[in-house]
Protein backbone atom coordinates (compact mmCIF):
# COMPACT_ATOMS: atom_id res chain seq x y z
CA UNK A 1 0.00 0.00 0.00
CA UNK A 2 1.23 3.55 -0.90
CA UNK A 3 1.36 6.38 1.39
CA UNK A 4 -0.84 9.14 0.36
CA UNK A 5 -0.35 12.32 1.63
CA UNK A 6 -3.79 13.86 0.99
CA UNK A 7 -5.75 11.44 2.91
CA UNK A 8 -3.45 10.78 5.99
CA UNK A 9 -3.94 14.78 6.11
CA UNK A 10 -7.85 14.13 5.95
CA UNK A 11 -7.91 11.18 8.68
CA UNK A 12 -5.66 14.19 10.88
CA UNK A 13 -8.42 16.42 9.95
CA UNK A 14 -11.35 14.07 11.31
CA UNK A 15 -9.58 13.65 14.49
CA UNK A 16 -9.38 17.21 14.64
CA UNK A 17 -12.58 18.17 14.04
CA UNK A 18 -14.03 15.01 16.28
CA UNK A 19 -12.12 16.73 19.86
CA UNK A 20 -13.58 20.06 18.88
CA UNK A 21 -16.96 18.69 18.48
CA UNK A 22 -16.48 16.74 21.85
CA UNK A 23 -15.37 19.94 23.38
CA UNK A 24 -18.00 22.06 22.18
CA UNK A 25 -20.76 19.68 22.74
CA UNK A 26 -19.51 19.30 26.85
CA UNK A 27 -18.92 23.29 27.52
CA UNK A 28 -21.65 24.15 25.45
CA UNK A 29 -23.22 26.47 27.94
CA UNK A 30 -19.93 28.29 28.23
CA UNK A 31 -18.55 29.12 25.13
CA UNK A 32 -19.71 30.06 21.43
CA UNK A 33 -19.27 27.38 18.37
CA UNK A 34 -16.03 29.70 17.73
CA UNK A 35 -14.00 29.62 21.13
CA UNK A 36 -12.56 25.87 20.09
CA UNK A 37 -11.62 25.93 16.36
CA UNK A 38 -9.62 22.90 14.50
CA UNK A 39 -6.03 24.32 13.15
CA UNK A 40 -5.41 24.59 9.42
CA UNK A 41 -3.25 20.94 8.59
CA UNK A 42 0.11 21.80 8.03
CA UNK A 43 0.01 25.02 10.92
CA UNK A 44 2.40 25.01 13.62
CA UNK A 45 1.50 24.65 16.86
CA UNK A 46 -1.50 23.59 18.35
CA UNK A 47 -3.98 21.10 16.60
CA UNK A 48 -6.97 22.86 18.75
CA UNK A 49 -7.19 26.59 18.77
CA UNK A 50 -9.08 27.98 22.31
CA UNK A 51 -10.15 31.52 22.65
CA UNK A 52 -9.29 33.02 25.90
CA UNK A 53 -12.68 32.29 26.91
CA UNK A 54 -12.11 28.37 26.04
CA UNK A 55 -8.50 28.64 27.41
CA UNK A 56 -9.68 29.61 30.77
CA UNK A 57 -12.00 26.22 31.18
CA UNK A 58 -9.72 23.75 29.30
CA UNK A 59 -6.52 24.09 30.28
CA UNK A 60 -4.76 21.68 27.86
CA UNK A 61 -2.58 22.13 24.88
CA UNK A 62 -3.60 19.40 22.43
CA UNK A 63 -1.84 17.26 19.93
CA UNK A 64 -4.03 15.05 17.54
CA UNK A 65 -2.44 12.14 15.53
CA UNK A 66 -4.51 9.52 13.72
CA UNK A 67 -2.08 7.04 12.17
CA UNK A 68 -1.36 3.72 11.78
CA UNK A 69 1.71 3.39 13.12
CA UNK A 70 2.30 6.12 15.92
CA UNK A 71 5.84 7.11 17.77
CA UNK A 72 5.04 7.72 20.95
CA UNK A 73 7.81 9.57 22.29
CA UNK A 74 8.28 11.70 18.82
CA UNK A 75 4.35 12.65 19.15
CA UNK A 76 4.88 13.60 23.15
CA UNK A 77 7.57 15.56 21.98
CA UNK A 78 5.58 17.27 19.58
CA UNK A 79 2.81 18.15 21.88
CA UNK A 80 4.94 19.62 24.86
CA UNK A 81 7.12 21.46 22.48
CA UNK A 82 3.75 23.35 21.27
CA UNK A 83 1.98 23.01 24.62
CA UNK A 84 3.48 27.04 25.77
CA UNK A 85 2.06 27.45 29.69
CA UNK A 86 -0.55 24.63 29.32
CA UNK A 87 -0.12 20.88 29.61
CA UNK A 88 0.21 19.04 26.94
CA UNK A 89 -2.36 16.47 25.87
CA UNK A 90 -1.88 13.84 23.01
CA UNK A 91 -5.15 12.43 21.51
CA UNK A 92 -4.78 9.41 19.00
CA UNK A 93 -6.14 6.69 17.23
CA UNK A 94 -5.79 4.75 14.36
CA UNK A 95 -8.46 2.87 11.77
CA UNK A 96 -11.01 1.17 13.72
CA UNK A 97 -9.50 2.08 17.26
CA UNK A 98 -10.99 4.05 20.38
CA UNK A 99 -9.51 7.39 20.60
CA UNK A 100 -7.19 7.39 23.54
CA UNK A 101 -5.74 10.37 25.56
CA UNK A 102 -1.94 10.66 26.88
CA UNK A 103 -1.45 13.26 29.63
CA UNK A 104 1.21 13.69 32.46
CA UNK A 105 1.17 11.76 35.60
CA UNK A 106 0.54 14.56 37.81
CA UNK A 107 -2.14 15.78 35.39
CA UNK A 108 -4.25 12.66 36.01
CA UNK A 109 -3.70 12.66 39.25
CA UNK A 110 -5.58 16.08 39.08
CA UNK A 111 -7.94 15.10 36.94
CA UNK A 112 -9.05 12.13 39.28
CA UNK A 113 -8.36 13.41 42.89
Amino acid sequence: MTFNPRSAKAKGRALQNKIRDVLLEHFSEELEPDDIRSQVMGMSGEDIVLSPAARKLIPYSFECKNQEKLSIWSSLEQAESNSGDYSPVLIFKRNRSKTYVTLELEEFIKLIK
